[in-house]
């Protein structure tokens, strides 16, 4: 429901749904080089049993946890009002 306690219009729902998917496709993104960057070396060289064992966990640790952050903060920042369109201009609502 809108603010104003109607329905939402397509176009509010098709909004919703893009920022959904822009938001689940930058996460996974994100997660994917971090991933990389930390994991790569373990799996492209041949290093330490420790080492590979650190950087490979290391890896699957941060990357959920990355993407769960870009995904939350992508949506939170989506439901906030619009900002002024100017530095230093406020909104003629406020």
């Amino acid at each position: 429901m809108t603010e104003h306690g109607g329905r939402r219009s397509q176009a509010e729902r098709d909004a919703i749904t893009v920022e959904i998917g822009y938001a689940l496709c930058s996460a996974l993104f994100a997660a994917a080089v971090v991933f990389g960057a930390i994991a790569g070396p373990a799996l492209l060289f041949d290093l330490a049993h420790g080492v590979e064992t650190v950087l490979l966990h290391t890896g699957l640790v941060l990357a959920p946890v990355l993407f769960l952050v870009r995904v939350v903060s992508v949506l939170v920042r989506f439901g906030r009002p619009d900002q002024p369109s100017q530095p230093g201009r406020t909104n003629p609502d406020s």
